[in-house]
C-alpha cells in the first residue's frame, strides 16, 4: 500500500468582505512603508477604482504604473521595474485583475533578485521572496491575489511563461466584492468561467487530496450558482460576493494542485493568437473534460452534482457525461463562443500550440496521461 503525503500552504493574509481594500492604509501604517508603487491597467484607472486607492496614499509617496495589457509582456515588467526603482517603492500595490497582479509579482521579484523574469522560468528558481505586496483584485477570475504564480508573456517567443513558488506569493490580498461591481459583463463572464476552470481542475488533478478537493467543490457550487446572476445583473452584491468567495477558494486550492491540460493548452493560445486568457479556458475546457472524464469518471459525476445536475439513475459515465453538459450550458448562457473560429486561429500553428503546451508542469498531473498528438486532436475539436 502506498501512502500519499500532502501539504496546504497559503502564504497570504486574506482580509475579505465589503470594504475591505480599505483596510490599505493601516496596513502600509502598521508596517511603517513610506514609498509605494501602484501597478495598475486603463480600465481600472477608467473605472474610477484607482481613486479610493489614492486616497488612502495620501501623505506618501507614491507613483502609479497603469500601463498594465491584458497577457502581460516582458517588456511591461520591465517598464514597471523602470518605475519602481525611480520611486524607490517599499512595498507594492496590485489593483485589478490577474494581469496586473502578475506584473507587481514579477517587479517584486526582480526588484529584490535581479535580472529578466525569463531567467526565472519554473518552480522555486529565486531565492528571496519577492518585495512585500498588497493585491486588491477587482475581477472573480484568476485568484492572483492569492496564488503563488506569475504568468508573462514573451513575445519576441510568442510564448507564455510560468514562474512559481511560495516565496512568489503576496503577502497580503484585500477581497473586496465592491471592487468587483463595475466590472463589465463580458469581462465578468470571462473570469468567471476562468474560476471554474481552476476549480474543476484542481479537483481532477493527481496532486489533489481531501483538503484542496473541500475547498475546489465549494468554489464550484459557488461559480456555477452565481455566475449567470453577476453577468445579467451586475450590482447584485450577494452574486458577486459569491462569485469573488468561488473565485478565491479555487486559487486557494490550485494553488496547492496546480491545473490541468486546459491550462497547458491555454497559454499558447493566448500567446500566438492574443486570445484572452479566460476566453481559451472557457472553450477548451469542455473538450477537455469529455477527455478526462474516462479516466476519473467518479470525479466529473461529483462535478455534475455540485453544478446541479439530476443525475438520479443514470450510469457513472452518464454522471460525468453531464458535468460537460452542464459547463456547456454556463457557457452559452453567459455568452461565451463555443470555438476559436471568431479569433482566426490559424490551423497551421496547432502543432506549435501542442509542443509548447507539452513544456507545461500541468501536462503530468493531468488526470489522464496527454500526448502531443492528443493535444492536437483537443485543438482541432475546439477550432
Amino acid at each position: 500500500m502506498q501512502f500519499h503525503l500532502s501539504s496546504f500552504k497559503n502564504p497570504t493574509e486574506i482580509i475579505y468582505g465589503f470594504e475591505a481594500a480599505r483596510q490599505l492604509r493601516p496596513i502600509l501604517d502598521r508596517q511603517g512603508y513610506n514609498r509605494i508603487l501602484v501597478i495598475t491597467d486603463p480600465g481600472i484607472v477608467a473605472a474610477g477604482l484607482l481613486r479610493d486607492v489614492e486616497r488612502q496614499l495620501e501623505g506618501l509617496v507614491y507613483a502609479v504604473y497603469a500601463e498594465v495589457e491584458p497577457n502581460p509582456s516582458v517588456a511591461t515588467c520591465e517598464r514597471a521595474l523602470a518605475a519602481l526603482q525611480e520611486v524607490k517603492a517599499e512595498v507594492l500595490v496590485a489593483i485589478g485583475g490577474g494581469s496586473a497582479i502578475d506584473v507587481a509579482k514579477a517587479v517584486g521579484l526582480l526588484a529584490v533578485n535581479g535580472g529578466s523574469i525569463v531567467d526565472y522560468e519554473g518552480i522555486d528558481t529565486f531565492t528571496q521572496p519577492i518585495l512585500p505586496l498588497i493585491a486588491i483584485p477587482t475581477t472573480a477570475g484568476t485568484a492572483s491575489e492569492v496564488t503563488i504564480f506569475t504568468v508573462i508573456t514573451d513575445v519576441d517567443r510568442q510564448y507564455k511563461l510560468t514562474v512559481g513558488g511560495y516565496k512568489l506569493a503576496p503577502r497580503w490580498a484585500l477581497v473586496d466584492p465592491l471592487m468587483t461591481v463595475s466590472m463589465p459583463k463580458q469581462i465578468t463572464a470571462s473570469t468567471g468561467l476562468d474560476a471554474l476552470v481552476h476549480a474543476i481542475e484542481s479537483y481532477t488533478s493527481k496532486m489533489a487530496y481531501p483538503l484542496s478537493r473541500a475547498l475546489a467543490r465549494e468554489a464550484i457550487r459557488l461559480i456555477s450558482g452565481h455566475l449567470r446572476q453577476a453577468v445579467y445583473g451586475g450590482d447584485q452584491l450577494a452574486a458577486r460576493d459569491k462569485m469573488l468567495m468561488g473565485s478565491l477558494l479555487a486559487g486557494l486550492a490550485f494553488s496547492n494542485t496546480r491545473l490541468g491540460i486546459c491550462h497547458a493548452m491555454s497559454h499558447p493560445v493566448s500567446a500566438m493568437f492574443g486570445v484572452p486568457h479566460g476566453v481559451a479556458n472557457s472553450i477548451l475546457i469542455p473538450h477537455v473534460m469529455e477527455y478526462n472524464a474516462l479516466a476519473v469518471p467518479e470525479l466529473f459525476a461529483d462535478i455534475a452534482e455540485d453544478m446541479g445536475e439530476n443525475t438520479a439513475g443514470l450510469t457513472l459515465m452518464e454522471k460525468a457525461g453531464k458535468a460537460v453538459e452542464a459547463v456547456q450550458k454556463l457557457s452559452r448562457d453567459i455568452g461565451i463562443p463555443a470555438r476559436f473560429s471568431d479569433f482566426h486561429l490559424d490551423r497551421g500553428r496547432i502543432q506549435d500550440m501542442a509542443r509548447d503546451a507539452m513544456k507545461s508542469g500541468n501536462i503530468p498531473i493531468n488526470p489522464r496521461k496527454v500526448s502531443q498528438d492528443d493535444l492536437i486532436l483537443l485543438y482541432e475539436q475546439a477550432l
